[in-house]
């Protein structure tokens, strides 16, 4: 299994991480993305811009170890997470996740796996500016819960 994860500042294209996708490990019969933008909004208030930041090193390596864990899981063929950090914009790609295998049960599985404990599992940080303030964002119970059905 190939796989490519980078943590950076700088934008992403879908098309391409999805390219490299079809091409990994050999007959890839499915490939499943998900990509996360910046909301504009929370509860009501216009979201100015995000401010993402992560703990170097350590983050690479939980990373690396929700990805073996799907590996271990599913029989897949490629794997790509991308995380963007700094001040993003709304409309901005957060995350991208994209998986390949050689059948669709397993890249939407792997796929859907792959988010939940990056949401919970990975050290990133991130705070709301808003015109007149700003906060930290708090872990969702929500995100809690998904991830408990693994």
């Amino acid at each position: 299994m190939d796989t490519n994860i980078r943590i950076q500042h700088e934008d992403f294209s879908i098309q391409e991480e999805t390219d490299w996708l079809r091409t990994q490990g050999g007959d890839a019969g499915a490939v499943v993305t998900f990509t996360g933008l910046v909301r504009g909004d929370e509860n009501g208030r216009g979201i100015r811009a995000l401010f993402l930041e992560h703990y170097a090193g350590m983050t690479e390596s939980s990373l690396r170890a929700i990805v073996d864990e799907a590996a271990g899981r599913w029989p897949l063929l490629g794997v790509v997470i991308i995380h963007r950090i700094g001040e993003l914009l709304p409309g901005a790609h957060i995350v991208f996740v994209g998986v390949s295998s050689a059948h669709r049960a397993a890249s939407f599985s792997a796929c859907d796996f792959l988010m939940d404990y990056l949401k919970t599992r990975a050290p990133f940080w991130k705070k709301c500016l808003f015109d007149d303030s700003s906060h930290w964002v708090t872990a969702k119970e929500s995100d809690a819960e998904a991830s408990k059905r693994w």
